[in-house]
């Protein structure tokens, strides 16, 4: 179906993973466009409940982009290509279903910006996290300036992208970059662990939860809490929710 992404549903979780092993699973156009496509799939899948993105190989999860690409760009055509990346970044962080990043080695430039977007990272013990866009004569584009202050702050993210530099996972880690760090042999089930309590729960309840928090970074922040908070009471989900917590049963969550 994909000729750089090889996808996998297991038990309701889509595992993509980016498949250029050769490139370190860098990032070009058709990658870009695949990446997009398989994400508004899953969102339109109704067996599917959330996703894992990861890296081909031992060595990357997406080691950046391909710069080979941006050789003779005019300065529109740069502004149209960092804006159909924020755009395909935004897809993923806005999904209703979680998407997870389970980075496995290299997380550099856009790589680091495609893990950002996802709504959380489990990393290996082996990865590395940086924005060295700098060291090309140029700035993170797919929304790194904007994610990685979110993340760790101002003054982190201010040093991290003036001065090219990587850290590793358990700097991350430290950060507040990545949720977990674990060994590369437990990384994937780690990741699908966490995601199999999450599937569990109710599905229009997690869709309200991530649009709430993903507006806690605007104005209407609050706002938004208060109409998830209501249109809750509205689904059969939450009926059923709270009549299994009452009878001290397990609850089965329909999506209704």
């Amino acid at each position: 179906m994909y000729t750089t992404l090889l996808t996998e549903v297991r038990d309701g979780i889509c595992i993509i993973t980016i498949n250029r092993p050769d490139k370190l699973n860098a990032l070009n156009r058709t990658v870009m466009a695949e990446l997009d496509q398989a994400v508004a799939a899953l969102i339109a899948d109704p067996a599917v409940r959330g996703a894992v993105i990861t890296g081909a190989g031992p060595k990357a999860f997406v080691a950046g982009a391909d710069i080979s690409e941006f050789v003779g760009l005019s300065v529109e055509e740069g502004k149209a290509l960092a804006k159909k990346g924020q755009d395909i970044f935004a897809r993923i962080e806005q999904s209703p279903k979680p998407i997870v990043a389970a980075v496995n080695g290299f997380a550099l430039g856009g790589g680091c910006e495609l893990a950002m977007a996802c709504h959380f990272r489990i990393a290996s013990d082996l990865a590395k996290f940086g924005q060295p866009e700098v060291n090309l004569g140029l700035i993170p584009g797919y929304g790194g300036t904007q994610r990685l202050t979110r993340l760790i702050g101002k003054g982190r993210a201010t040093e991290l992208i003036i001065t090219g530099a990587t850290i590793d996972a358990t700097r991350a880690s430290q950060y507040g970059l990545v949720n977990d760090v674990v060994s590369p042999e437990a990384l994937l089930e780690k990741t699908l662990s966490i995601l199999q309590v999450a599937c569990g729960k109710a599905p229009l309840a997690v869709a309200h939860s991530i649009a709430a928090i993903n507006a806690s970074y605007e104005p209407g922040g609050f706002a938004a809490e208060i109409e998830g908070f209501g249109a809750c009471f509205g689904t059969e989900d939450m009926i059923e929710g709270t009549a299994a917590f009452l009878e001290k049963r397990k609850a089965h969550f329909q999506g209704k």
